[in-house]
């Protein structure tokens, strides 16, 4: 292996670690990284503690707010002691950790969406067999594959992430250990990662984004048929919330591979990352509190002490 991987020490090099700004730049990241922790657990507590919630929308929900708090958490933290220490530096180990655990949530968060989006279209279109099909063995089944499927993926990848060399550089213009940071500073052992990262985004990135589109399709034609004003709204009013929540994920994952290389990409790129991994989370569960009446509903009777904490 090349001299920088023997080294086992990377560089991370945000674009704002050369300004003046950092404890501006941390109070903010701090803000919004606990605002996340803070509503994504509020957001699991209510769901488990009140029994109206426990139906398979909300327990894929529940998955959907863990898998957050983790997302953001794998690169916040570390970005955060960075910038209070001014020590940038990332052992070899912490850094395919890192990518180890982003790959996972990140490969789940995709999967949840599409599953989230099959239980909308199957309690649309049909909802006479919508407890026979996710019923709760059914329900488990889906999250223990989900969980199993992403763990499985990622191990591989970062299994062959590691026979990659690195002897262009040790610095990562980039927020966190990512793939395509990492395979911007190798000069080897790339050929079998970029197959592997194909299809990887095709399984777990394309396949669950076109279901997903297609079970919308299905659930719009469905809404379209219907005379009544309001049964249009009343049933759009309950796929709303996961629609805003696609939209928003998909824009924001597609915008950091999509950017298009100019004197400003690298920077583009960054803050799109702070987007994607930082706010995005934080922003999900508000999404679903504010446009979901149940949601709403559970957290005024948790305020009002109308629902206690399970023994």
């Amino acid at each position: 292996m090349g001299n920088y991987t023997a080294s086992k020490v990377f560089q991370i090099v945000p674009f704002f670690f050369k300004t003046d700004y950092k404890l501006y730049v941390f109070g903010i990241l701090l803000i919004i990284y606990f605002t996340c922790l803070l509503i994504n657990i509020i957001i699991i507590t209510v769901i488990y503690i009140d029994d109206h919630l426990h139906t398979p929308m909300y327990l894929f929900l529940c998955n959907l707010s863990i898998v957050d708090i983790c997302f953001t958490t794998v690169p916040i933290p570390k970005l955060l002691h960075m910038l209070l220490t001014d020590n940038n530096t990332i052992s070899f180990t912490q850094c395919f950790t890192q990518l180890y655990f982003y790959l996972i949530f990140g490969i789940s968060e995709d999967v949840l969406l599409f599953i989230m989006a099959y239980d909308r279209y199957v309690a649309i279109c049909k909802p006479l067999h919508y407890h026979q099909i996710l019923g709760r063995k059914n329900c488990l089944i889906l999250i223990a594959v989900t969980w199993i499927s992403a763990c499985t993926n990622s191990l591989l990848i970062t299994k062959v992430a590691l026979t990659m060399s690195f002897c262009h550089s040790k610095i990562i213009h980039q927020l966190f250990c990512d793939v395509k940071a990492l395979t911007q500073i190798s000069c080897a052992g790339t050929e079998m990662f970029f197959m592997l990262l194909c299809l990887e985004m095709l399984l777990f990135g394309v396949v669950p984004f076109l279901c997903t589109v297609l079970s919308y399709v299905k659930i719009i034609a469905i809404i379209l048929n219907i005379n009544s004003r309001d049964g249009k709204r009343k049933l759009f009013s309950t796929c709303s919330s996961h629609l805003a929540v696609i939209l928003l994920y998909y824009a924001n994952s597609a915008s950091v591979v999509l950017i298009p290389q100019s004197r400003y990409s690298e920077l583009l790129e960054q803050i799109c990352t702070v987007i994607y991994t930082a706010v995005t989370p934080m922003v999900n569960p508000l999404i679903y509190t504010i446009r979901n009446k149940e949601v709403k509903s559970a957290l005024m009777r948790l305020v009002k002490g109308k629902i206690t904490l399970k023994p």
